[in-house]
């Protein structure tokens, strides 16, 4: 299908670069009486990427929910990485997705083919990652966004959070950094074709693989890196664990064109929302500000950031290699001695 509508153009945000600053959303937050239940594992006062609800001594549910604005014209591509964004967080708690609903904002004038597509494309994802799309809710919006929230399953012994990381432990991340940079040079047309169809890549590639080779380790804590850039999820787990995170900057994969246009100071708006929450408890170091910008940039559909017990760290990432887009070793968690929670090497 020709497609005639330019979809980043009815979007003031793109994809994950659209949310909420992470020290925004604590802020809207704080307050809200958190009622307890002895069967909820994960709430969202963890700030985790979904809640945990447990059904029996070996069945938990997990649920999430995740939408955002185009971050790319082609709507068939667009539902299917929104989708991939969605059913990650599932991944991310150590969980197999097996049901979503679509959640869809659309204008009223768009043509009912381009919503097809959209909704076509994440279909397709969720059938990829082995979930059934059983229904939904739309609304008119003159900005588009679609995405999914997605139930799925885990053994309660077996939950993962972002919270869980302890000294020793090794970090590991699963795709490269720079998609949020790259998607927003391209709605200013100067993204390469190359470049573009890297992003898209990632964008749609499901975590599922660092999920299945995670799951067979003795994993501490784990997390997506989407919307609030690797620093800023970094800062959640440090925070929540109750640890200090050292990151070796030479061993995080940056995707070249995108470093290319953070020096040139191409950069979306939610790079500096990241920035503001993470970079009080960022000791950068000697990193290059395009450096920081990188791992400051929110990612859209991005990999996992894995803790994971250091006995086990060379035969993860051996499989990991085989398994993933980019399997990283990127440092370490440490004691906590008081002030910074980050410190970037080099």
């Amino acid at each position: 299908m020709e497609n005639e509508v330019k979809l980043t153009k009815l979007a003031s945000c793109a994809g994950c670069g659209a949310k909420v600053g992470a020290g925004v959303l604590a802020q809207l937050l704080d307050g809200i009486r958190v009622r307890t239940d002895p069967n909820l594992l994960v709430g969202f006062d963890k700030s985790d990427d979904a809640s945990v609800y447990r059904i029996s001594d070996e069945l938990a549910l997990v649920q999430t929910v995740d939408f955002f604005p185009p971050i790319v014209d082609d709507p068939y591509v667009f539902g299917a990485i929104a989708a991939t964004n969605a059913l990650s967080d599932v991944y991310a708690m150590g969980g197999e997705p097996k049901l979503a609903l679509n959640v869809m904002a659309i204008p009223a004038d768009m043509p009912k083919e381009v919503v097809h597509e959209m909704l076509r494309g994440g279909y397709d994802k969720a059938y990829e990652a082995g979930a059934i799309i059983t229904g939904g809710h739309s609304i008119l919006d003159p900005e588009p966004k679609y995405g999914l929230a997605v139930t799925g399953f885990v053994h309660p012994d077996r939950v993962l959070t972002n919270s869980g990381a302890v000294p020793g432990d090794v970090l590991f991340l699963t795709k490269p950094l720079g998609i949020g940079i790259l998607t927003t040079a391209a709605k200013a047309e100067l993204t390469t074709p190359a470049g573009m169809t890297l992003a898209q890549k990632l964008m749609l590639t499901l975590n599922r693989g660092a999920r299945d080779v995670m799951v067979n380790y003795r994993v501490h804590a784990c997390t997506d890196v989407t919307g609030f850039g690797l620093l800023g999820h970094c800062t959640e787990m440090a925070q929540g664990s109750g640890v200090e995170i050292h990151l070796d900057v030479n061993a995080i994969d940056l995707i070249p064109e995108a470093l290319e246009f953070a020096r040139m100071g191409v950069l979306p708006e939610g790079m500096y929302r990241n920035r503001t929450f993470a970079e009080p408890h960022v000791d950068a170091g000697e990193a290059a500000l395009a450096v920081q910008d990188m791992l400051y940039d929110p990612q859209t559909s991005g990999g996992l950031l894995i803790a994971v017990d250091p006995q086990d760290a060379d035969e993860l990432f051996e499989e990991l290699r085989d398994a993933v887009p980019s399997a990283q070793r990127i440092g370490t968690a440490e004691e906590y001695r008081g002030g910074k929670r980050i410190f970037l090497h080099q």
